[in-house]
């Protein structure tokens, strides 16, 4: 199960965006990651108040990324956490990297007065009921 994992989560910076890229890249399905819209996503993202960009760190490997928000809502009464990117290196899965990383989110989220974290996934139904999550919504998108 969890956790032999020994390292840290932190807030992602600057130096973390090509660690951040490769994993992106390996996540990613929909759509191809281009380089230069990564720059400059990423460093909008290192900027924005409204943003956790988490990075899983074992000396200078990244091994896995959290991309998550606050925004307000009206049916929770206010800010909710809403987890949009979670990426952990192939060979790392299982270790408890992602756990770590997602109980880091729900620090942030609290701090931050979200009523609760949500997400969307097809992948990792299993991974995200083991961390008390449960199943609440259909997932609807329009590609533009």
């Amino acid at each position: 199960m969890v956790s032999d994992w020994r390292g840290e989560v932190r807030r992602a910076v600057a130096d973390d965006l090509d660690g951040v890229a490769a994993l992106a890249a390996d996540m990613a399905q929909s759509f191809a990651v281009s380089a230069d819209s990564f720059r400059l996503t990423y460093q909008s993202l290192l900027a924005a108040d409204d943003v956790s960009l988490l990075v899983a760190v074992r000396g200078p490997e990244r091994l896995g990324y959290l991309l998550g928000f606050r925004h307000l809502t009206f049916y929770a009464n206010g800010p909710v956490g809403w987890v949009e990117e979670v990426a952990v290196r192939r060979r790392d899965r299982g270790c408890g990297i992602g756990r770590a990383m997602m109980n880091a989110f729900e620090d942030w989220a609290g701090h931050q007065n979200c009523a609760l974290v949500a997400l969307a996934t097809r992948r990792a139904a299993p991974f995200y009921q083991a961390l008390g999550y449960e199943e609440s919504a259909v997932y609807f998108r329009k590609l533009l």
